[in-house]
Parts: C-alpha cells; structure tokens; sequence
C-alpha cells in the first residue's frame, strides 16, 4: 500500500486504497464515500436498558462521515475566496520551488500554465468546496478540496499530486 503525505506537514493525506485519478496533470481527484461510524457508547453499568433504548443510544452516536476525511483525520478549515487565493499563492511558491529540485526534467513554466489553469477552475467554483488540512493542522502545507459530483451526493476529494510524496508500507 502507498500512503500519500503532504510534502510540507508530513501529514497522512490519503492511500492508493482508494480509487484516484490524475487531472489536468496536477492534481488527483479521490473517489469517496458517505459512511456512518459509532461513536464510543457510555455504558452504564447500573441499568439494564430495553432494546428499543439500545437501538436509540447506538443512533444518537452514529454519525456520517467521508471515508477519507474520517481515515486520515483530515481536519476542516474554512477560507474565503481572497484567503483561499492568499493561501494558494504562498503554497504554490513551495510546490514549484520542490518540483524544481526533485524533479529537474520538468519544464517548470509548463507545470506552472497548468497549475494556474487548474487553480483558476477552482477559483472560479470556490463557494462549492469545503476544505481541509492535516491532522496537524499545518496551514502551510496542502490542502485538500471537497466537492461533490453532478449527482449532488458522491463526494470526492481534490489534492496537488506535486504537494505529496508516496511513503510505501
């Protein structure tokens, strides 16, 4: 299995586990889903509940949540336009400055044209995302967009593929 981390934080961001693909040549794209997880149950020893009571308990703290924010305890952030462009600029300095000593074959006025049209596409639909960092929640380094497909449910999650590096384990 391949874990994806941030290149900056070294935060956990997502593994190949779940399906991915590359767009436009500068981000995945990772397929999600809605799940539900159960919270931890209070237990009381003192009483013995009906099951009609049980069944209620384990409702209240069931919760839904995206697989791969839930997985890699990616933490929920909010920027607003100005500041998700703010925060882009400083970020994209840092991915072309390590694209440019990790990758030296790259043509890096090509990889820069196609990060600026990708980040202008997203720029152009911000008020659809939700966004979110790290465990750590290191603002410096990457953050992921969530959006959802045409269906209005499928959620999926966007990342820089520039901005992680692939841990084996």
């Amino acid at each position: 299995m391949i874990i994806y981390r941030c290149i900056v934080s070294d935060d956990e961001f997502v593994s190949d586990a779940y399906p991915m693909k590359i767009v436009d040549d500068v981000a995945y794209e990772i397929d999600c889903q809605l799940t539900t997880v159960k919270a931890g149950v209070d237990v009381d020893i003192g009483a013995n509940p009906s099951a009609e009571e049980q069944e209620e308990a384990l409702e209240e703290t069931s919760q839904q949540v995206i697989n791969v924010v839930h997985s890699f305890r990616l933490q929920e952030i909010q920027f607003d336009k100005k500041a998700y462009q703010g925060h882009l600029k400083t970020y994209l300095k840092k991915l072309a400055a390590h694209v440019e000593t990790t990758n030296p074959d790259q043509d890096i006025a090509e990889w820069q044209t196609k990060i600026s049209n990708f980040s202008k596409k997203i720029l152009k639909n911000i008020k659809d995302y939700q966004f979110f960092t790290g465990e750590s929640y290191n603002m410096d380094g990457m953050i992921a967009l969530l959006n959802y497909r045409e269906d209005g449910i499928t959620p999926y999650l966007t990342m820089f593929k520039d901005g992680l590096k692939e841990q084996k384990v």
